[in-house]
């Protein structure tokens, strides 16, 4: 199928739509430098920043995220493409401070390349900065291998743990540690029950044969996983469920977090489905849905389906989790 899309110019896509991403968020976000989402209200200088980097494509990910008890700054690139370093630095020497820098990366190998060299960069100016990986997609293997993992819609609730530490003052390697185990102790996975195409170009990202989906999709299309028969809302949320309950090693007693990330072209009538049969599921088992969140956070245009994060939360990480923020995607007083 044609791709139909309200597009003007695909050369000054990512720029154009930076501009009415900010004129949208006017008294939470703002441009700066060369494309760089930054707080309308800057962070004290004696508190950690927060930086994040990521392809355009997926909003309101990522700049939707910078905000009061988020992230300081979000560097897009272009369309599903990690930025360059040049920016990643500039956003680096803009966020320099003496408390540090949190930079939260997503394991994708264009992110991952783009953030090593820009730290490396970085360093050698004198620029404190730690990195926090996020690479929570069981599809693309055993959590003993980490490397070998996506980071999916999980980074968000990352960023959320991370930025309420910072926005409390808190010194960064203990921000970091806070990031890190919110990361250990969760884990994601996707369906996908259609396809995307890119908006710049057109071009088909993955089919899916009709009445079939993928469970294991990857952020951009990757496969992953296997391809099976359309299965209902509750059929799908208890396959989903069963495999990141195994991964992160659930047990009776535990409170948790579900995150439903719809990817694009799936209803809020689907996820509320899903959600139901997903605190069904864990009362049966002795599991408390402490905190849950339903919506696009991070999503692959028009790709019908969803992604289901689910981590395990201690007293520390709720009450973070409830901290007071301000972005354009998470907002709690």
């Amino acid at each position: 199928m044609a791709m139909k899309k309200l597009i003007n110019d695909p050369a000054n896509l990512v720029q154009e739509l930076l501009e009415g991403f900010v004129l949208a968020n006017a008294g939470k976000v703002a441009l700066a430098g060369n494309n760089l989402v930054v707080r309308r209200t800057p962070k004290p200088l004696d508190k950690v920043a927060v930086v994040t980097l990521g392809g355009s494509g997926h909003e309101p990910a990522l700049s939707g995220y910078v905000g009061e008890g988020m992230l300081d700054i979000s560097v897009p690139g272009e369309i599903f493409a990690a930025p360059g370093p040049p920016r990643v630095v500039e956003a680096l020497r803009a966020a320099n401070r003496e408390a540090g820098i949190l930079f939260i990366v997503l394991n994708h190998a264009g992110d991952v390349m783009s953030a090593k060299l820009a730290m490396d960069m970085a360093k050698r100016e004198g620029i404190t900065v730690r990195q926090v990986l996020t690479h929570e997609d069981i599809s693309g293997g055993p959590r003993e291998n980490p490397e070998e993992r996506r980071g999916l819609a999980g980074c968000l609730p990352v960023i959320k743990i991370a930025g309420a530490a910072a926005e409390q003052g808190r010194p960064l390697e203990e921000c970091a540690a806070l990031a890190e185990r919110m990361e250990a102790n969760m884990a994601t996975l996707a369906v996908a029950l259609s396809g995307a195409t890119h908006p710049s170009t057109g071009d088909v990202i993955a089919e899916i044969p009709d009445g079939m989906m993928v469970v294991g999709m990857g952020q951009h299309g990757e496969a992953g996983g296997g391809t099976q028969p359309l299965k209902t809302a509750d059929a799908t949320a208890e396959i989903m469920l069963e495999a990141l309950l195994a991964d992160i090693q659930a047990q009776p007693g535990d409170e948790l977090f579900v995150m439903l990330n719809g990817t694009g072209a799936t209803t809020l009538m689907e996820l509320y489905l899903v959600l139901r049969r997903v605190s069904q599921v864990l009362e049966a088992r002795g599991m408390t849905l402490a905190r849950s969140l339903v919506g696009e956070f991070l999503t692959v245009q028009e790709m019908g389906g969803f992604q289901m994060c689910v981590g395990r939360l201690d007293g520390e990480l709720k009450a973070l989790w409830d901290a007071p923020c301000d972005s354009p995607v998470w907002t709690a007083r």
